[in-house]
């Protein structure tokens, strides 16, 4: 009969056993040493490339540094887009790499993008500074805190994170901690153009002056017989006392820089990105977790250092708790774990209810075996306990209790049958090995879909497919391996009187099974029809991409104008503040002003510093005060900020997409693309269920042209290019040296006194220095105009691209918002001339994207599946009755769905895709017994009947068990459509295994019941 392994196990028992108790300690040592984290890594496969030319107006930004960086750059292996977004004397370039480009290639492509952009530099116009490139866009900073100070300044405040975070930085598992709202100090030395002229200085060599004295250049060094010595030179500046004392000779008498100009220190003006804490500036500290690490210990670290760290700190400068995903992963896991043993008993119970007590402990020891070794496994695979994996578990769960319930049943079916029972234990391989193998690899393949799916999405959900394989192949060798151990050293041989007498759902079933053989022809036409009536439903039920996340968080987007200042932004943010103060549902809250909030969630949807953009993270104190205050937060930004172009959202969960609905507008004219966007916004408006619409840029700027009479300038010995260097050393200032003060470099800055620079109505008289010494107004050879011109323009693959964005209405789904708008916007489109284009994005676009990777693997999965049930089954028409059975699943899935109000969703569809693999395993076990009872001597009918009656229990049992596993998850946010889908599916697709099939077989080998056997049980 061939090699028998649970004949091996039983003969080598001792090895058996310690096998048994070296893989729970291998299990219970990998499961303390697993990283725990929130949601799976996966590589945002993008890469930003910026690059600055001060002074440049936005037309020429696009025509000589983007246009030129995007032919480069659009030579990048496995591209997918580029998308650029050009201000004026700005470029940044987002190089998106196809979603099927693997993780190991992305080194090597960054690398061919740095070494192109360098080879092309020199074709750049002089003045370009950079490009630079930024390819660790992914990183998530899961702890922060802020930084408050009462009674200290700025400078003082930062100078104490700084010494936090270098204390911080020597925490394991910490790879980079980024400071969040700090601002650069300046020295700035303000005079007045008019004072210089009269006093004979020129501007020119004050510079020169201040440069040469401040230059770090090496003196000599003298070599003695005994030691080096090094020159130093001194007048190096240290402190912005040391650049007031410079003297300058003038007119032959000495002048010291206070006397002629203004020396003072202070921040960045206008103000770098802004950080609030609970509406209060402050300085953050975002700390980073490197690769495979452990957020749970990493937040127990950062606490214990960051205690000793502050111990240290003056009264007044407190951390505050911004973001703890330490916290968020511990209550998740916790969850999970509650949920998993949940699950584990409500099996446990199934397994003791229907089997008996030592049977089911059989089954019960069973789980735990099977699990330590997943989790050795996992450990070696580096998998962390996340979202995925956890919810893996418990969908494994289940099906890894098939096998050991395989073999229990057919132990006690032998005990029963008076085999001893070594031949009771060994009974199993050789029967069911091979089938429960075959549908053990069968249920794998339907997740080969899951792990295979080139895309964020599929990276996303890829430790689904790989816990899922790991149990099921786990559970089939603790099945034939442990099993039978445990079974002879627990199971005893059932008593007669209760093995005699069938119980009522046999008997219930038997009856049923055989009324529908009888009437085979309308059991299958009625199984037909109701799939084709759940493929006719499957568009009742609505669309999603990924669910909202769970987590308390709102994020709050504020956005003005786009010639909005700073200042604006940060007005704004106090207002905001002022709402949030004293809500009840706050639990804390944090703004970043000028920028968008750093990567603190993995699936965040990350925005570009912007002065016109700020965004706070609001924490609620539980999910229904969540909801509670987004409804509040809308209310008011909709009456009191009417401006703002604002939308408050929950987290998300799957790849980032941001705005719900999107829709693409792209052509060669900008005008025209406006135009576009103005008439599809007006269509996307006519939807009741569309609210706050927008668009990613849109309206122009103001700008003042300097219209220089270039003859009279040259009279005056000016050119455009020194005019332009005055007036921007005047209005906006120039930095002209830097002072090394500790650990910072603090620019000097030159620039006119506040009276001269800073109103609109004062440039016309602004005094211009002439090389004579002498100075004129600026209007003597200048004429003023204003104009407009785009502030910002977004392009797409060299293209521009303009987005109009949109949310949709509460406890609606996205996707069914754009199938209600698809044919208005269809019949614009319809209108445009080429080659303008309206293209989809946001949710929809990405679920397509991430649906196609997983389509694009079915063949693959189906292939699998072909050949494990061919090599098992080595027939065509067996082949053909097993793979029937497995879309019927589809009837149960459908109906769940539709009745608990799930969405089909992409994890739903991944559900749906295992679910083939589930109940394509009961049917070969199935027909794989059919066969065997064949083998017999039996007819068709009478082996069907018995086959089908002897598979009744094991088979019913586990699709119970998997039922009844699912429904701690079930009412979760991620999982619940797949726990639906499974439930329903497996449930349906398990009672048309056990009726349909047989049916099906009897039809198709023309089996007849045998009506004198049948009248004489019946007369018995």
């Amino acid at each position: 009969m061939g090699f028998n392994l649970s004949e091996w196990a039983l003969k080598n028992r001792s090895l058996t056993v310690y096998l048994m108790i070296i893989a729970v300690f291998a299990g219970l040592f990998a499961f303390v040493r697993l990283g725990r984290n929130e949601d799976p890594s996966f590589v945002i496969k993008t890469m930003v490339v910026q690059a600055t030319w001060p002074g440049a107006s936005v037309d020429d930004m696009l025509k000589q540094v983007t246009e030129r960086l995007e032919r480069t750059l659009q030579e990048t292996p496995n591209l997918d887009f580029l998308r650029s977004f050009t201000r004026a004397g700005v470029t940044t370039i987002f190089v998106n790499l196809k979603d099927s480009t693997r993780a190991k290639e992305i080194p090597d492509i960054w690398y061919h993008v740095r070494k192109s952009i360098g080879d092309m530099r020199h074709s750049l116009p002089v003045g370009v500074v950079g490009p630079g490139f930024n390819d660790e866009f992914g990183d998530t900073f899961g702890i922060i805190y802020g930084f408050t100070a009462d009674g200290f300044t700025h400078r003082e405040l930062r100078d104490y994170v700084e010494d936090v975070r270098s204390k911080l930085l020597h925490v394991p598992d910490v790879s980079k901690i980024e400071i969040l709202g700090a601002q650069d100090e300046r020295i700035f030395v303000e005079f007045s153009i008019e004072e210089l002229a009269n006093l004979g200085i020129d501007r020119a060599a004050l510079v020169a002056a201040l440069q040469a004295q401040n230059v770090v250049q090496p003196a000599g060094t003298i070599q003695t017989g005994n030691e080096s010595l090094s020159l130093r030179v001194s007048g190096a500046f240290r402190s912005e006392e040391d650049v007031a004392n410079v003297n300058f000779a003038v007119g032959g008498r000495m002048l010291r820089l206070s006397d002629i100009a203004r020396v003072r220190r202070g921040f960045a003006d206008p103000p770098q990105p802004l950080f609030r804490v609970n509406g209060q500036p402050a300085i953050g500290l975002a700390i980073a977790m490197r690769d495979g690490g452990d957020i749970l210990a990493l937040g127990r670290n950062i606490k214990s250092a960051l205690a000793e760290a502050t111990a240290d700190l003056p009264i007044g400068i407190e951390p505050r708790l911004v973001a703890d995903q330490a916290a968020t992963v511990d209550i998740a896991i916790s969850e999970f774990m509650t949920s998993l043993w949940q699950a584990i008993a409500i099996i446990l119970a199934a397994s003791f209810v229907s089997l008996g007590v030592r049977p089911g402990f059989v089954i019960a020891s069973a789980i735990p075996l099977t699990l330590v070794v997943v989790f050795s496994v996992m450990l070696a695979s580096h998998i962390d306990m996340q979202r995925i994996s956890l919810g893996a578990l418990i969908i494994a769960l289940a099906l890894m209790v098939d096998d050991a319930m395989t073999t229990t049943d057919a132990m006690l079916t032998r005990l029963a049958a008076g085999d001893d029972k070594v031949e009771a234990a060994t009974f199993a391989f050789r029967t069911y090995a091979f089938a429960m193998l075959a549908g053990t690899l069968v249920t794998i393949a339907g997740f080969v879909p899951v792990g295979f799916a080139a895309s964020g999405a599929g990276e996303y959900t890829f430790s689904l497919f790989a816990v899922v394989a790991i149990a099921l192949i786990a559970s089939w060798f603790v099945a034939v391996l442990f099993a039978p151990l445990l079974g002879i050293a627990i199971l005893t041989p059932p008593k007669a009187a209760k093995s005699s007498e069938p119980g009522w759902v046999f008997r219930t079933y038997r009856s049923f099974l055989t009324w529908a053989l009888r009437a085979k022809w309308l059991t299958i036409a009625l199984t037909l029809a109701m799939f084709a009536v759940s493929i006719f439903a499957i568009r009742l039920i609505p669309n999603q991409f990924f669910p909202a996340s769970d987590r308390p968080e709102l994020l709050v987007d504020l956005t003005l104008p786009q010639n909005a200042s700073i200042f604006a932004s940060e007005t704004v943010a106090r207002r905001i503040d002022d709402v949030l103060k004293g809500d009840p549902d706050v639990a804390r809250w944090s703004t970043n002003v000028g920028r968008g909030a750093i990567r603190f969630y993995l699936p965040l949807s990350v925005q570009l510093p912007n002065n016109f953009f700020s965004q706070a993270v609001v924490v609620a104190k539980d999910v229904p005060a969540r909801n509670r205050l987004q409804k509040k937060l809308e209310e008011v930004l909709a009456n009191e900020f009417p401006s703002l172009t604002s939308r408050v959202s929950t987290l998300e969960l799957g790849p980032p997409v941001g705005w719900p609905i999107q829709y693409r507008i792209s052509g060669p004219e900008i005008p025209k693309v406006r135009d576009i966007a103005l008439k599809l916004a007006q269509v996307i408006a006519a939807d009741p269920n569309v609210a706050h619409i927008n668009f990613d840029w849109f309206e122009p700027a103001r700008q003042v042209r300097i219209q220089i009479d270039q003859n009279e300038a040259r009279l005056l010995g000016l050119s455009s290019q020194a005019l332009a260097s005055v007036l921007n050393t005047v209005i906006s200032g120039s930095p002209v040296t830097q002072v090394r003060d500790d650990i910072y470099l603090v620019d000097v800055v030159i620039r006119a006194t506040d009276e001269e620079r800073i109103s609109l109505d004062t440039l016309r008289s602004i005094h211009v220095p002439l090389p004579n010494g002498r100075t004129v107004p600026l209007s003597q050879f200048a004429s003023f105009t204003y104009d407009q011109e785009q502030p910002l323009v977004w392009r797409r693959d060299r293209v521009p691209t303009l987005t109009v964005q949109a949310d949709v209405r509460q406890g609606l789904l996205p996707a069914t918002v754009v199938d209600a708008l698809t044919p208005s916007v269809t019949e614009l489109a319809k209108t445009l001339p080429r080659p303008y284009r309206i293209v989809v994005g946001g949710t929809v676009e990405d679920s397509a994207k991430a649906q196609a990777s997983v389509i694009a693997v079915i063949p693959a999965m189906l292939m699998i599946m072909f050949t494990v049930l061919m090599v098992q089954l080595r027939s065509f028409s067996r082949l053909f009755i097993v793979l029937s059975v497995g879309p019927l699943g589809l009837i149960g899935v459908v109906g769940a769905l539709l009745l608990s109000g799930k969405p089909l969703g992409f994890v739903a569809i991944l559900g749906i895709l295992a679910l083939l693999g589930m109940v394509t395993k009961n049917a070969v076990i199935l027909i794989d017994q059919i066969e065997s009872e064949r083998s017999q001597g039996k007819d068709v009918w009478q082996a069907t009947i018995d086959a089908s009656s002897t598979r009744f229990r094991p088979i019913m049992l586990t699709a119970i068990s998997t039922v009844l596993g699912m429904i701690p998850i079930a009412p979760t946010v991620f999982w619940g459509p797949m726990a639906f889908a499974i439930m329903g599916g497996l449930l349906v697709g398990t009672i048309l295994t056990l009726v349909f099939l047989p049916t099906l077989y009897v039809a198709w080998f023309r089996g007849k019941e045998d009506r004198s056997e049948a009248k004489a049980a019946t007369v018995s």
